[in-house]
């Protein structure tokens, strides 16, 4: 009876059956556990998807900033073009206002050169008179219409900025500073002076405090 003899094993071809027997244990192992298989790769996914977000985010802040910024860019724009157009609208007429007001000033020259002769008038002179007065009162109506009114200052604190003063007149009476008597009327357009008035202070009174006036 023959003895059979067994043969070595050549060392690569049991390198390669350790190889495929650690192959098959990991699909094993990896089979039985997907979700702990595919981790690192969800987490490197993870990672970059989450930095773009955030990078899409900081972009869409850094835009809306800028469009919040054009957007008041525009809306001052626009409120100072409706200022421009009011003033334009305005004060566009002050060179013939101004001219005007020479024609107001002879108006009332003619009617104060009469002084105490008006109440003795009748008849023609007073009908006369009284259209005068008319022309007066309906041409301050029309100047007030295009933002143009006259200054009445008697009794206000004198003001610099609508005021010229021509004279002081001692009066104890009244704080120093206030405004006594109109030379010639003034006038502002808007919120402009357009013609100083004329106006006399008083001194020697009380200092004139700041709400006074």
């Amino acid at each position: 009876m023959t003895q059979q003899t067994s043969r070595p094993e050549n060392p690569e071809t049991a390198a390669e059956a350790a190889s495929d027997e650690h192959a098959r244990v990991d699909a094993t192992a990896a089979a039985a556990h997907p979700l702990d298989a595919a981790a690192p790769v969800h987490a490197v996914e993870g990672g970059s998807e989450g930095g773009r977000i955030a990078e899409l985010e900081a972009e869409r802040d850094a835009l809306k900033d800028k469009l919040l910024r054009a957007l008041a860019d525009v809306e001052n724009i626009r409120r100072r073009a409706e200022r421009e157009v009011a003033d334009a609208r305005i004060y566009a007429k002050t060179n013939f206002a101004r001219d005007m007001l020479s024609t107001a000033d002879n108006v009332r020259r003619a009617l104060e050169s009469l002084g105490d002769a008006r109440e003795g008038l009748e008849g023609p002179a007073k009908t006369l008179v009284e259209g005068i007065e008319l022309t007066e009162r309906d041409l301050l109506h029309t100047l007030e219409r295009h933002g143009v009114k006259k200054l009445d200052p008697v009794g206000e604190r004198f003001d610099p900025n609508l005021h010229q003063a021509m004279f002081e007149i001692p009066d104890e009476s009244k704080p120093s500073g206030t405004v006594v008597q109109v030379v010639q009327t003034g006038y502002v357009i808007g919120e402009r002076c357009l013609r100083p008035a004329m106006v006399g202070v008083s001194k020697g009174g009380p200092k004139a405090t700041n709400g006074e006036g």
